[in-house]
C-alpha cells in the first residue's frame, strides 16, 4: 500500500510538473499594422510611420519558452520588414527580418507573419524596422520574463518600466537618408533625443508630454533601458539614485552599482533602482556619447521624470518644483564608458569556447570613395563616405534575399570569399595611407561549418576618425573575451582575455581607437547579418554576413521557408 501511495504521489508530481510545463509555454498572437500617424513634437506637426498608430510601438510581454506569431500588415507607403533584435531564431532565420538578407520586404498592402520561439532567453530585447531608416520611429520593447515557477536571480522588483531611448528628426527620415546617399556626405543630425517617444522638459513645446514614472518610498524599480537611437550611443542616469546593473542584451550579469550607464544603438541594459531619496521629483536623463573627432552630433539632453507619489507640489497654483537634473559625462568621456563596460561580467563561470576552429580578424570603420567635385561628392575633400569590414563595403542584393539564394541555391547573388583577415595589414589606429582609404564593394559572405568555434577580433580604424562602433550579430549571442585600445597585438593581448566569466552580448561597442574580441559557437544554421548598428554606417556598407551550414539531423537543419514569405 505504501509503495502504491508513493507511486501515486510520484505520478501526481510528474503530472503537475508536466502540466506546469504545458501551461507555461504560451503562443502569443499579435497584429502589427504598419501605418502613418500624425504627431506633434518640438512645436511641429508631421507624419511618421508607426505600428498600430503607437510611438513607440507596442511592448511585447512574453516568457521564456513562449512562441510569438505576429502578422504584419503593411498599410504604409514604404516597403518594410521587422527585426526581433537579439532573438536567437534557432533554425528560423526566415523570421529574423533584415531586408534582402533573410527576406524580401513586405510591400505596401501586403502581409507577412513572423513565427518564432523564445528559447533559453530572459530579459530585455526589442523589435524594430530593418528596412532603410524606418526604425527611427518603428520600434518597441520585447520583454522576456522567466518561465512560470521560475524567478529573477535578484529580488523581484515592485515596478518594471521600459526606458526606450530614441532619436527624433523634424524632417522625414527617408528624405534625410536620401539626401545623405545622394550627396555622399554625413546626414543631418537629429533634432532631439527621446525617452519613450517624448523629448522631455528641456525642449520647446515638450514639457506637457514628458514621460513620467511614479514611485513610493522604498519601491524597487527595474528599468529596462533600450537604445533605439538610429545613430548615437547614449549615456543614461537618474538624478541622486544609484543604478544596479543586473542584465545586458537579455543575459543576466554579475550585479554591480553605478551612477552612469552607456548604451550603444541596439543594446539593452537592465538596472535596479531603489526609491530611497527624499520624496521629490528627479530627472532620468540621456545624452550623446560621441567618440569621433570633428563629427557633428546632436548635443541635446532628453529627460523623463521619476516622481515620488508623496511629493507635494506646493508652488503657485499647486505647481511642482523643477525636478533635480543629474550630472552627465562629457560627450567624449571614453574613460567613463570604459569604467562601465569593464564591469560587465557573467554571473558565474561561462562556457566559453576554448579550442577555436575559425580565427577571424575584421577591421571596422569608415573610408572614402574618390569622386569628381559636384553635388554627389560632398564628403570630406571631394569624396563620398563609405564604410567597410576588411575593406569590403557590403552591398545588399535586390533580386532576392541572401537566405533565399542560399536555400534555393540561386547563383550570382553573393560569393563566399569574404576575407578572414584584412587584405593589407597597416597601422589601423594611426596615420593611414591614402592608398587604403577606398574600399572595394561586394556581396561577400563567410562560410562557417555547423558547430565550429569562432573567434573574431574587431579592430577599429582611423581612416576618417577612430570611433566607437556598436557591432550586432544576428541569430547569436557571443562572449566578449577582451577589449582594449590601439592595435590588437595577439602576443600581448591574448594573455588578458577573460575566459572565466566574460559577458554575453548580441551587440558589442568596439572601443574608439581600439579592439574587441568575441567568441561563439556556430550552432544556428542560416544566413546571419553582422553589422554596425549605426544606420548611417550600415547604409555606407559597414556589414558582412555569415553563411552557417546545416549540421546533422532535423534539430541542426534550417527550417523550410514559410508559404507567405514576401517576394521581391
Amino acid at each position: 500500500m505504501e509503495t502504491l501511495s508513493n507511486y501515486f504521489l510520484l505520478s501526481l508530481a510528474v503530472t503537475l510538473i508536466l502540466s506546469v510545463a504545458f501551461v507555461e509555454a504560451e503562443t502569443h498572437y499579435h497584429q502589427f499594422s504598419v501605418q502613418a500617424k500624425t504627431v506633434q513634437r518640438l512645436c511641429k506637426t508631421r507624419n511618421i510611420i508607426t505600428v498600430n498608430g503607437q510611438f513607440p510601438g507596442p511592448t511585447l510581454n512574453v516568457r521564456n519558452g513562449d512562441t510569438l506569431v505576429i502578422k504584419v500588415q503593411n498599410n504604409a507607403r514604404y516597403n518594410i520588414t521587422i527585426h526581433w533584435h537579439g532573438i536567437r531564431q534557432m533554425r528560423t532565420p526566415w523570421a529574423d527580418g533584415p531586408e534582402f538578407v533573410t527576406q524580401c520586404p513586405i510591400q505596401p498592402g501586403a502581409t507577412y507573419t513572423y513565427r518564432y520561439k523564445i528559447e533559453d532567453q530572459e530579459g530585455t530585447l526589442w523589435w524594430h524596422a530593418h528596412s532603410r531608416w524606418l526604425r527611427a520611429t518603428v520600434y518597441g520593447a520585447l520583454v522576456i520574463r522567466p518561465k512560470l515557477g521560475s524567478s529573477y536571480p535578484f529580488p523581484t522588483p515592485k515596478i518594471e518600466f521600459p526606458v526606450v531611448l530614441g532619436e527624433w528628426w523634424n524632417s522625414n527620415i527617408l528624405d534625410t537618408m536620401r539626401q545623405a546617399v545622394f550627396t555622399g556626405g554625413a546626414p543631418n543630425v537629429s533634432n532631439a533625443y527621446t525617452i519613450n517617444g517624448q523629448p522631455g522638459d528641456l525642449y520647446a513645446c515638450s514639457r506637457q508630454d514628458t514621460t513620467r514614472l511614479s514611485v513610493s518610498p522604498g519601491d524597487t524599480v527595474l528599468l529596462r533601458v533600450i537604445n533605439a537611437a538610429l545613430n548615437q550611443q547614449l549615456f543614461f542616469t537618474v538624478a541622486n539614485h544609484r543604478l544596479t546593473v543586473v542584465a545586458a542584451d537579455a543575459v543576466y550579469s554579475k550585479p554591480f552599482a553605478t551612477n552612469i550607464i552607456m548604451v550603444g544603438p541596439g543594446q539593452t541594459t537592465d538596472v535596479l533602482l531603489t526609491a530611497n531619496q527624499s520624496p521629490g521629483r528627479y530627472y532620468m536623463a540621456a545624452r550623446a556619447y560621441a567618440s569621433p573627432k570633428n563629427a557633428p552630433f546632436d548635443n541635446t539632453t532628453t529627460t523623463a521624470i521619476l516622481q515620488y507619489k508623496s511629493a507635494s507640489c506646493s508652488g503657485r497654483n499647486g505647481a511642482c518644483s523643477r525636478p533635480i537634473l543629474p550630472r552627465l559625462p562629457a560627450y567624449n568621456d571614453t574613460n567613463t564608458v570604459t569604467a562601465f563596460t569593464t564591469q560587465l561580467k557573467s554571473p558565474s563561470k561561462a562556457e566559453v569556447p576554448l579550442k577555436i576552429d575559425e580565427s577571424l580578424f575584421f577591421t571596422v570603420g569608415l573610408g572614402f570613395v574618390f569622386c569628381n567635385p559636384g553635388p554627389r561628392c560632398q564628403g570630406p575633400n571631394n569624396t563620398r563616405f563609405a564604410a567597410s569590414m576588411n575593406n569590403v563595403s557590403f552591398v545588399l542584393p535586390r533580386r532576392t534575399s541572401l537566405l533565399q539564394a542560399y536555400y534555393q541555391k540561386i547563383p550570382g547573388i553573393y560569393t563566399t570569399d569574404f576575407p578572414a583577415v584584412p587584405p593589407v595589414r597597416f597601422d589601423y589606429t594611426g596615420n593611414v595611407s591614402r592608398a587604403l582609404w577606398q574600399p572595394t564593394f561586394g556581396t561577400k559572405l563567410y562560410k562557417l561549418k555547423f558547430g565550429s568555434a569562432v573567434q573574431i577580433v574587431l579592430q577599429d580604424t582611423a581612416i576618417f576618425s577612430t570611433e566607437d562602433h556598436p557591432i550586432h550579430l544576428h541569430g547569436y549571442h557571443f562572449y566578449v573575451v577582451g577589449q582594449g585600445f590601439g592595435n590588437f597585438n595577439p602576443s600581448r593581448d591574448t594573455a588578458s582575455f577573460n575566459l572565466n566569466d566574460p559577458p554575453q552580448r548580441n551587440t558589442i561597442d568596439v572601443p574608439v581607437g581600439g579592439w574587441a574580441v568575441i567568441r561563439f559557437v556556430a550552432d544556428n544554421p542560416g544566413v546571419w547579418l553582422f553589422h554596425c548598428h549605426i544606420d548611417t554606417h550600415l547604409t555606407w556598407g559597414l556589414a558582412m554576413a555569415f553563411e552557417v551550414e546545416n549540421g546533422v539531423g532535423e534539430l541542426q537543419t534550417l527550417e523550410p521557408p514559410p508559404a507567405d514569405l514576401p517576394r521581391c
